[in-house]
């Protein structure tokens, strides 16, 4: 049995890895802010994340064998949670996101090491506490939390306003925060989830929506495939990153067979009825699972580390079932 500590994510697949854990025998924690109640038989620390003397007079006497932090979003909340749980956990798992490799065009499947960590400038005065500018910046902020918590990231120096972009490259303002005792920490670069009655992104009922309708769906003149997984797997593999393995870095999850934004809504078709209309567009909006850029990962060294991932059509079908929740008449 593991103590484990998991910071947020207590809805869609972060509740799922809960109760993962939970009915493996390991001892679950959970921090948040106390908008939402734990599960039965859960521990509930409350406090902000952002807080720094909050985290820390909660946990005051706490470790734990592992921390899953579901909800780091910042280069600021990365650097917090190191201070904090440096001394405090044995492994850190980091949620992360396939939008790290925003900045990757490639033909090719992309590997972990695309991004290297060693050149994201890490800028704490940016403006990360607007959620607006934090939403804007998902991926970006990703990246330089990442670094953070591998200390070897660049600082930016000066703070990036929030009506400008958040570089990324040689750091010109010296290391990040990254000293203090060794911390041992993996990311996980998590694909688009699909599946689950819980989904509350939208973007399936955005799909949905416009075939039963007939309506045009905006997409990219060359649009590309994506890798996805499916939600009940990527709790499945956090699980196991987290109490089954001990990897340190990051590593890819996705399941085998990229999709394409055709494949995606003929599943939806087969559901729902309707009809899907594509309109290319040049410039302007596009739909949701629709890629001007190549960027699909490469999920080789989740393999090699013992995971096995399924094939996506084993489950396109049940996950698009799952969140539209309609039969087709």
């Amino acid at each position: 049995m593991k103590d484990v500590l998991v910071i947020g994510g207590n809805r869609y697949f972060g509740k799922r890895l809960i109760a993962l854990l939970r009915e493996s025998g390991h001892r679950v924690t959970i921090l948040n802010r106390g908008s939402s109640g734990a599960p039965d038989g859960i521990e509930q620390l409350v406090a902000d994340r952002d807080d720094e003397a909050a985290l820390e007079s909660v946990l005051a006497g706490r470790s734990f064998d592992v921390v899953v932090d579901q909800v780091c979003y910042t280069p600021r909340q990365a650097e917090i949670a190191r201070r904090v749980f440096a001394a405090r956990t044995r492994r850190y798992v980091m949620t992360s996101t396939v939008e790290v490799y925003a900045y990757e065009d490639s033909a090719s499947p992309v590997a972990e090491d695309a991004l290297d960590l060693g050149t994201v400038t890490v800028d704490t005065g940016a403006a990360w506490e607007d959620p607006e500018f934090r939403e804007a910046h998902y991926g970006e902020g990703k990246r330089q939390a990442e670094a953070v918590f591998a200390g070897v990231g660049a600082g930016a120096g000066e703070g990036v306003g929030a009506g400008e972009g958040v570089g990324v490259g040689p750091g010109a303002g010296g290391p990040v925060d990254g000293g203090g005792p060794p911390f041992a920490w993996a990311s996980v670069r998590v694909a688009h989830v699909l599946g689950g009655a819980d989904d509350f992104t939208g973007r399936i009922d955005h799909y949905a929506r416009r075939i039963r309708a007939g309506e045009p769906i905006a997409v990219p003149v060359v649009n590309h495939p994506a890798t996805y997984v499916y939600v009940e797997e990527i709790a499945a593999f956090l699980a196991w990153a987290a109490v089954g393995t001990d990897f340190t870095g990051p590593v890819n999850a996705h399941s085998h067979g990229p999709l394409t934004t055709a494949e995606i809504c003929a599943a939806i078709e087969r559901r729902v009825g309707g009809r899907t209309v594509f309109r290319e567009v040049e410039v302007g909006e596009i739909s949701p699972f629709s890629f001007s850029r190549s960027y699909g990962m490469d999920n080789s060294r989740a393999t090699a580390l013992g995971y096995s991932f399924s094939h996506s059509s084993a489950w396109l079908a049940d996950a698009v079932a799952e969140t539209v929740g309609e039969v087709r008449t």
